[in-house]
């Protein structure tokens, strides 16, 4: 196996290692200035859609959705299902207005990735693939968490987002905790140090994977007072330390994946069930033994689970759990055959994803039926509370965490609201996950989340429903059989909508397969399975 794609990776104990590396050693080509995208105008309107608010409103159409500038400025019902609209309804459109007629499609807003990393290096991923593969699935917000490619970088193309310089969504900048220091943190007051200091340039939030707890508690106390947010990937290496309740007592705003959270409704042990001869750089052992942990952790329904959620509840606390980036562990040739490699994943990125000790989920020594059938034992009890836990209010994203483990910016993300569904999220509740949970998260919910009169213009259209079938939101998007008994390619995303700016989501992704095909034919490159001649 070539060797060029050793990593630094910028992941749970290695963090602070690769903080330290320069921003031009870290960061990834940067995004080219915009070229495509149409807006704002003075007044754009889009006619005769099925509006679905993202608040979990049933949908509701025809709708004309008037928008001025990049603040949507009317909604108004026009008519009934099947009956020809009466143009008296309508919104009168001032002169050189844009239309969208939209008979027959759905608006939804723009979609919220609350777990996006910005492509890496070690993926070999420029800014512009993955930002036309977010903008593609109608993505028009993501979370970077980590700032991988250095804080600066992504502090950069956040006010080129920001600005509608670049083709690219909203970012809201999470700098991992320690990145950018001249040393390890070691005590409370280099913590909240450190916290003023990427405060001082404009960071939103932090990215943790834990940490001493008196150090943790300091830095949650002063990113409060600098109106900072939070999320924590509760690595298993600091979990014995801080559990997931531990942090939301302490003020954390989110939890990533389900790491700590199992741990949190341990009953019989503090510990998770080593095996004695585990070792955590070892990715195997570690990805094959989170696949036994949710079995450790209390019964559904329990009290001590029940005592969890509820305390959780209390604290107005967010689960991100990104259901996809795990799916690998429980159908490894799903992930790895998905459709959309061939022409949408680069050579480099899927040389990152082939088997490997040294490259960061990658794991795949000798993946097996038992461990399959462990990591689905594991998905059915994380669901269970996850799900539950929105039945009780509490609040739950989407989040992708793509570039990692066979799963694609963009793609991935419409892969998670499917997982969603499985667990047991009506359609209209995933949308709602998708949009307003996360607005909610990031504190921008008057701005963004949802389909409402003074709102920005961040939507979403499709030509097919989403609620009825989810995978027409994939790039790809879903086959159907017509009534001549041709296979045929429906959905996709028809249009993305960014602070009243219209892309034509398919030409970005065409973007995507043009930048795949160049990079393959410079390297005479075709896709092969792992261990296959």
């Amino acid at each position: 196996m070539k060797k060029h794609y050793l990593l630094l990776c910028v992941w749970a104990v290695s963090i602070f290692s690769a903080s330290l590396l320069t921003a031009q050693d870290r960061g990834i080509a940067k995004a080219p200035d915009r070229t495509q995208g149409v807006g704002p105008f003075d007044q754009l309107i889009i006619r005769g859609a099925t509006l679905i608010n993202g608040a979990g409103s049933p949908a509701i159409g025809p709708v004309d959705v008037v928008i001025e500038q990049n603040k949507i400025t009317d909604i108004r019902v026009v008519g009934y299902p099947g009956v020809e609209i009466n143009e008296n309804r309508r919104p009168e459109a001032k002169e050189n207005a844009k239309i969208i007629d939209a008979e027959g499609m759905f608006l939804l807003p723009g979609f919220i990735d609350m777990h996006g990393h910005i492509g890496g290096k070690a993926q070999g991923t420029p800014a512009e693939y993955v930002f036309k593969l977010w903008m593609g699935h109608g993505i028009t917000t993501i979370r970077d968490p980590s700032t991988g490619n250095g804080l600066d970088w992504v502090l950069e193309h956040k006010e080129k987002s920001d600005k509608n310089e670049i083709t690219a969504p909203r970012i809201e900048a999470y700098p991992a905790f320690g990145l950018g220091a001249e040393k390890k943190i070691s005590s409370p007051e280099e913590a909240r140090k450190w916290v003023q200091s990427i405060a001082a340039k404009g960071a939103d939030g932090i990215k943790f994977f834990g940490a001493r707890p008196d150090i943790m508690e300091a830095a949650l106390d002063e990113a409060k007072k600098h109106n900072l947010r939070s999320a924590c990937h509760h690595a298993q290496t600091d979990v014995a330390w801080l559990n997931v309740l531990n942090t939301a007592r302490m003020g954390l705003t989110s939890m990533e994946h389900w790491y700590g959270l199992p741990e949190a409704m341990f009953t019989d042990r503090t510990i998770q069930d080593y095996p004695a001869d585990y070792n955590y750089q070892n990715e195997q052992d570690r990805f094959a033994e989170a696949g036994n942990l949710w079995k450790q952790a209390a019964e559904p329904y329990s009290e001590k689970w029940n005592a969890v959620m509820n305390e959780l509840l209390e604290l107005d606390f967010t689960i991100d759990p990104t259901f996809n980036i795990y799916e690998a562990n429980r159908d490894f040739m799903r992930a790895r055959r998905a459709e959309w490699h061939e022409e949408y994943t680069l050579p480099s990125l899927w040389r990152f994803y082939q088997p490997s000790r040294v490259s960061h989920g990658s794991h795949w020594h000798f993946w097996s039926t038992e461990k399959e059938v462990d990591w689905k034992h594991n998905y059915q009890l994380w669901m269970t509370f996850v799900n539950e836990y929105k039945n009780r209010g509490g609040r739950v994203t989407t989040g992708s965490d793509s570039g990692y483990i066979y799963q694609l910016y963009g793609f991935a993300y419409i892969r998670e609201l499917e997982l969603l569904r499985e667990a047991g999220f009506h359609p209209l509740e995933v949308i709602r996950a998708a949009t307003l949970k996360g607005a909610e998260a990031l504190g921008r919910d008057k701005e963004i989340g949802t389909v409402e009169v003074g709102k920005l213009a961040d939507l979403v259209l499709v030509e097919e429903n989403p609620l009825s079938n989810l995978k027409v939101l994939y790039g790809t998007g879903a086959i159907k059989l017509s009534e001549s008994n041709e296979v045929e390619r429906v959905g996709g995303v028809k249009y993305t909508i960014k602070d009243g700016i219209i892309y034509d989501a398919k030409a970005l992704l065409n973007d995507v397969k043009h930048i795949v095909e160049d990079a393959k034919k410079e390297e005479g490159f075709e896709i092969k399975q792992p261990g296959m001649n």
